[in-house]
C-alpha cells in the first residue's frame, strides 16, 4: 500500500517525462510551464489512492491519472483567461507571461492530450472510462459558465453558488476517485460511492479557496490575497455577508460593489472588516466542516479494510487543517 508522499513522488516522475512536449515546442511550452509549477497534484494522486484501495499495480491506472491531471490544468489556463487573474500557485499565469491566444491555444492542446492519456486503460473498462469523463469535463464547462453569469447577477443564493463550484470543482476530484477504482475493478456502487466522497471533497475544498482568498497567507496560498474582493467575484464569502448583512453593511457592501474606480488595498480591507464584522469565517468553517463530515461518512461505507482508507481520511483531515 503506498503513502501520499510516495504516490506524489511517482506523479511527479511520471510527470518529469514530458511525454506531451511535441513540435512546435511553441504550443507546448506554456502547458510544461503550468505543468512543472507544482501545484498539489491533487486528482492524478486520488486517482491512485482509489486505484489503491483495490489492487497494488498503481502502474495500471497511472497514464491515466496523468491525463486527469493534465485536464486539470487546462481549465486552469482558460479559466485564469476568462478571470484575467495574474498568478497562479505564486507564478505568472499563461497568459500574462505569453498572451491569451497563446493560454487558449495550448490549452485546447492540453485538453487533447488529456484525453490521450486518460485512453490509456484497458478495453474493459475503456467505454465506462472515457463515458465517465466525458461527463466529468461537460460538467465542468457548465459550472463555468454559471460562473460566468453570476458575475453580472446581483441575486445569487447559496444553494445557486454551490450547485455551481460542484459542476466546476467537484465533479473532476469526484471523477478522479471514480476514475480509480472502475479501472480497479471495484463494484460499480462503490466506485458510484466514491464520486459522492469526492464531491463533498470538492465543496469542501472550493469554500476553502473562498475563505483562503480572504484570511489566507500568499505565501501558502499562491495567489494574491483579497482577488476575490476586487473582482466581485460572487464566492461563499459574499454571498453569505449580504445575506447576514444590516442593512446599513449591505448597502456598504454594494457601494463597494458598485464602484469602479478604488483603491484595491482600500476597498479589501473594507470588505474584510464587514466579513468580520459578520463572523463570515465561522459560517465559512461551519460549511467547509459540514462537508468534510459528509465526505467521511461516506468513506466509512467503502467495503474495504480499514487500513487501506486511513491515507483518504488523512486527506479529509489535511483539507480541515488548511484555513491559514
Amino acid at each position: 500500500m503506498y503513502t501520499i508522499e510516495q504516490l506524489r513522488d511517482i506523479v511527479k516522475s511520471e510527470m518529469a517525462k514530458q511525454e506531451y512536449v511535441e513540435e512546435p515546442y511553441s504550443l507546448f511550452e506554456p502547458i510544461k510551464y503550468i505543468l512543472e509549477d507544482g501545484g498539489k497534484r491533487l486528482r492524478p494522486i486520488l486517482t491512485l489512492m482509489a486505484y489503491n484501495l483495490y489492487r497494488e499495480d498503481i502502474e495500471r491506472v497511472l497514464k491515466s491519472a496523468i491525463g486527469i491531471e493534465i485536464f486539470h490544468n487546462y481549465t486552469l489556463l482558460h479559466d485564469d483567461v476568462m478571470d484575467d487573474a495574474e498568478l497562479r500557485r505564486g507564478r505568472l499565469t499563461v497568459h500574462k507571461k505569453w498572451n491569451s491566444n497563446v493560454a487558449i491555444l495550448s490549452g485546447d492542446a492540453a485538453a487533447v492530450t488529456a484525453y490521450k492519456y486518460i485512453e490509456h486503460v484497458e478495453d474493459e473498462y475503456l467505454r465506462r472510462a472515457i463515458d465517465g469523463f466525458n461527463q466529468v469535463a461537460m460538467d465542468v464547462c457548465k459550472g463555468q459558465q454559471y460562473d460566468m453569469e453570476f458575475e453580472t447577477r446581483q441575486n445569487v443564493t447559496e444553494d445557486e453558488y454551490i450547485h455551481m463550484i460542484y459542476l466546476k470543482t467537484s465533479v473532476l476530484i469526484a471523477g478522479s476517485l471514480r476514475h480509480g477504482a472502475l479501472i480497479a475493478g471495484a463494484p460499480e456502487h462503490e466506485y458510484n460511492a466514491l464520486y459522492d466522497f469526492g464531491g463533498y471533497l470538492g465543496l469542501a475544498f472550493q469554500l476553502q479557496d473562498d475563505y483562503l482568498d480572504v484570511y489566507g497567507d500568499v505565501k501558502v496560498f499562491g495567489k494574491n490575497i483579497g482577488g476575490d474582493i476586487v473582482s466581485n467575484k460572487k464566492t461563499y464569502m459574499l454571498i453569505k455577508a449580504l445575506e447576514l448583512a444590516s442593512p446599513e453593511q449591505r448597502e456598504e457592501l454594494w457601494n463597494w460593489i458598485l464602484k469602479k474606480d478604488f483603491n484595491h488595498e482600500e476597498k479589501i480591507k473594507a470588505v474584510t472588516r464587514i466579513y468580520n464584522e459578520l463572523k463570515i469565517d465561522e459560517v465559512a468553517e461551519a460549511a467547509i466542516d459540514k462537508y468534510l463530515k459528509k465526505s467521511r461518512e461516506i468513506l466509512d461505507t467503502i467495503d474495504v479494510p480499514t487500513e487501506r482508507k486511513r491515507f483518504l481520511y488523512e486527506v479529509i483531515e489535511g483539507l480541515g487543517g488548511r484555513k491559514k
